[in-house]
Parts: C-alpha cells; sequence; structure tokens
C-alpha cells in the first residue's frame, strides 16, 4: 500500500527528470532506430520476390512495429545501478521506505510517455498508411499482444537489474549488459525476423528470452500465428519473467550484505 501511495509521486518525478533531460531522451531514441535502416535493405531484398514468405509489405510492417516495440519496452535499470553502486548514492535509495526495484521501474515507465512522443507518431502513422492490412484484427491476438508488451519490458527490466545488481559484486557490470545486448541484437529479430533464420538455428531464439522482449509481441501483431502457439510462446515468456524476478531477489538480498558489509 505504501508503494502505491507513492507512485503517483515518483511517476511525476521520473516524468520530469524525463523533461529535463529530453535531449539525452532523444539521443537515446535515435540508437534505437536501426529498424528503420533495416527496413529499406529489406524492402529491396523482397523486390526480386517475396523472401520466405515476406513481402516488401510484410517488411514494412515488421519493422515499423518492432520500431514502436522497442521504444515501449526499453529499460535502462542496469545504468542507473551500477552509477549508484559506484558512487555510494545506492546507500540513499536504500533508507526510503520503498523497494528500490519499484523506484527504478517507476523511474523507466516515467519516460515512456516522452518516448513515445517522440517516436510514436511517425512510425504509427506509417505503418498504418502502409501497412493496415498486415496487421491482426482477431481480439484474441491483440489482447495477447498487449500482455506480450507487459511481458516483454518485464523481462527487458528484470535483465537489466540482474545485471546491474552483478555490480554489488564487481563495481562495474556494464560489460555483462553489453554481452546481453549482442545477443538481444542477434536473436529478437531486431535486425532479422526469426522466420528468417538458417532452419538448424531457427529454433535456438524459441528457449532464449532475447526473442520474448521483442520479436514476439511483434510477431503477434504482424504475423500469421495460431492461437495455439501464440498462448504457448506467451507462456514461456512469462517463464522468463518469473525466473529472471526470482534471480533478481537472490542477486539482491545477498548483493546488498556485501554492500552493507564493506560501508558503500
Amino acid at each position: 500500500m505504501r508503494t502505491l501511495r507513492a507512485m503517483p509521486t515518483l511517476m511525476r518525478v521520473g516524468f520530469a527528470e524525463a523533461m529535463a533531460y529530453r535531449a539525452e531522451l532523444l539521443v537515446w531514441v535515435l540508437t534505437t532506430t536501426m529498424p528503420l535502416v533495416m527496413l529499406p535493405l529489406w524492402i529491396a531484398v523482397a523486390e526480386t520476390g517475396p523472401v520466405r514468405g515476406f513481402t516488401g509489405d510484410d517488411f514494412v510492417a515488421y519493422f515499423l512495429t518492432t520500431f514502436v516495440v522497442r521504444q515501449v519496452t526499453s529499460a535502462w535499470a542496469s545504468w542507473t545501478i551500477n552509477y549508484e553502486v559506484k558512487n555510494g548514492t545506492l546507500a540513499l535509495r536504500l533508507m526510503r521506505p520503498i523497494h528500490p526495484f519499484w523506484a527504478y521501474a517507476i523511474e523507466n515507465l516515467a519516460a515512456l510517455p516522452m518516448r513515445l512522443l517522440v517516436a510514436g507518431p511517425v512510425a504509427i502513422v506509417a505503418l498504418l498508411a502502409t501497412s493496415r492490412d498486415r496487421l491482426t484484427s482477431d481480439p484474441r491476438m491483440l489482447a495477447i499482444f498487449f500482455v506480450s508488451l507487459i511481458g516483454a519490458w518485464s523481462i527487458t527490466f528484470l535483465a537489466h537489474v540482474a545485471v546491474g545488481t552483478l555490480s554489488l559484486w564487481t563495481q562495474s557490470s556494464i560489460k555483462v549488459m553489453d554481452v546481453w545486448t549482442s545477443g538481444f541484437f542477434v536473436f529478437s529479430g531486431y535486425l532479422v525476423p526469426i522466420a528468417l533464420f538458417p532452419e538448424p538455428v531457427r529454433g535456438l531464439p524459441e528457449w532464449l528470452p532475447f526473442r520474448y522482449q521483442l520479436g514476439f509481441p511483434v510477431e503477434v501483431l504482424t504475423r500469421s500465428m495460431a492461437l495455439e502457439d501464440a498462448l504457448s510462446m506467451l507462456a514461456r515468456q512469462w517463464g522468463w519473467v518469473l525466473g529472471l524476478g526470482l534471480l533478481c531477489v537472490v542477486l539482491w538480498n545477498r548483493g546488498l550484505k556485501r554492500f552493507q558489509a564493506f560501508g558503500g
């Protein structure tokens, strides 16, 4: 209840910070435009014919949706935690009556309106104008899409928290986040749709968390997917959410003892 009462204030503070650092936020948005770079490349490839069922319009729908989903599901808690551990300001956060996990989550979510304000209108208008018929209209799939968005953001955020918490042992875990991000670029569908992967490795992303950070919700909205397959993948996605959540709690509780022991 204490956290719920504090959420509106934390959201206002987080939004004010996003407004104050809007130039930095704009740069952050610009660093996530790789789908817009890949789009004309794949359209050019599809000019000679469909690529494993993808036409030019399919690529437009896929990569524009990827761009929007990337904005909605981004997080940066690992950098915040690393900074606070390195500078000792984590101690001040621990004195507050709200668990830091909730504070980090609300701070990340508070920037969402600004991200959508910058990137959303252009991408959404372009998507509806060029590939509206490529988006699913099945209400069940739309419901799965919105639940999968929550799951995608949760995986991204919890991965950042888990990696950031490692800094309680190493003082900096940014390199670990770089490794995670590399896996995301390759296996999430961010640069190449999973359906275009070579046959021997196409099944691998189904068992890794990266596809559920991005590719899965994009596929639900833009590709013809059976309801049973979508539900199965949704269960796997939320299995990753649960697993990463438990990992975060374990790493945090053990790392915090080390942090307090050394007077961080």
